[in-house]
């Protein structure tokens, strides 16, 4: 007599996001004033990208990225933040919020995106959940789209279709990492900072990686794993190969949708006018 088989376990739907907002922002410091007010230059000057108010109401570019992390159901955000970073605690320490929960991990240096990871072990627990960065701001559909993924996932943006609706040039896009796929859609390989040659190769249509990712908690032994880069940081990237090499499956997500970006004083304009009229609902 045979047993009947035990129907496989589903993997819970992720409820909880982490956002990397550890970075120095040196490109925001340096660069000459673009058409700012004055306390966007304020902003600007500490190299706080993600705080950076936008339009009348002044709130926060952040504010937008949690919105529509909530609009996907995350209901449970933690910010990734430097030790230096009270100005963004006390933000939100004096903000009623009815949608999402936040908390806030340090990363006591800044050694680069799999240490922020790293850093929110103890938010994450033993649940799946998604990370992004706080300078870029995700389509909602996209996001939910990677909310459903099983398992380990990313999203691979369309590079033509990223620079026609985004704010990012081609030329920054054509620098982002490439997404190699197989026939299940799953990664084989991240080419990072691509040759031209590479770019013309993958074609215009190539799936590049925005740094939106979904994982379980075994991308923290993977993080505990690396090396630093050439850079002298701890990168995701290399976390996310030590998953593939180590078996584990991450599905790419494709996307021809657009991200707006908050890497610079000169993005500022072009982020508020996209973002003119959202309501922010936390």
């Amino acid at each position: 007599m045979t047993t009947p088989s035990q129907p496989s376990q589903q993997p819970s739907t992720p409820r909880k996001a982490v956002i990397m907002a550890r970075g120095l922002g040196t490109r925001l410091r340096r660069q000459a004033d673009a058409q700012l007010d004055q306390e966007q230059q304020r902003i600007a000057a500490l190299g706080l990208k993600a705080m950076m108010p936008l339009g009348s109401s002044g709130r926060p570019f952040i504010e937008h990225v949690i919105t529509e992390l909530a609009d996907a159901g995350l209901t449970e955000v933690c910010l990734v933040i430097g030790p230096e970073h009270d100005l963004v605690r006390e933000h939100f320490a004096g903000l009623h919020t009815e949608r999402v929960t936040i908390s806030f991990a340090v990363q006591q240096e800044a050694l680069g995106t799999a240490d922020a990871v790293a850093a929110a072990r103890d938010f994450v627990g033993a649940d799946r959940f998604v990370v992004v960065n706080s300078d870029n701001h995700y389509p909602v559909g996209a996001l939910r789209r990677l909310v459903a993924a099983p398992g380990a996932a990313t999203l691979g943006f369309d590079a033509a279709e990223l620079v026609a609706r985004s704010n990012i040039p081609a030329e920054r896009v054509a620098a982002f990492a490439i997404l190699q796929t197989d026939e299940q859609s799953h990664l084989v390989e991240m080419l990072e900072k691509p040759t031209p040659e590479q770019v013309a190769e993958h074609g215009p249509h190539a799936l590049v990686s925005m740094n939106c990712f979904l994982f379980g908690p075994s991308i923290f032994d993977a993080c505990d794993s690396i090396e630093r880069s050439v850079r002298g940081e701890f990168e995701i990237v290399d976390a996310v190969r030590h998953l593939v090499r180590a078996g584990e499956p991450v599905t790419v997500v494709p996307v021809a949708e657009g991200v707006l970006d908050m890497s610079g004083r000169a993005d500022v304009a072009a982020v508020e006018t996209a973002l003119a009229g959202r309501e922010v609902r936390l």
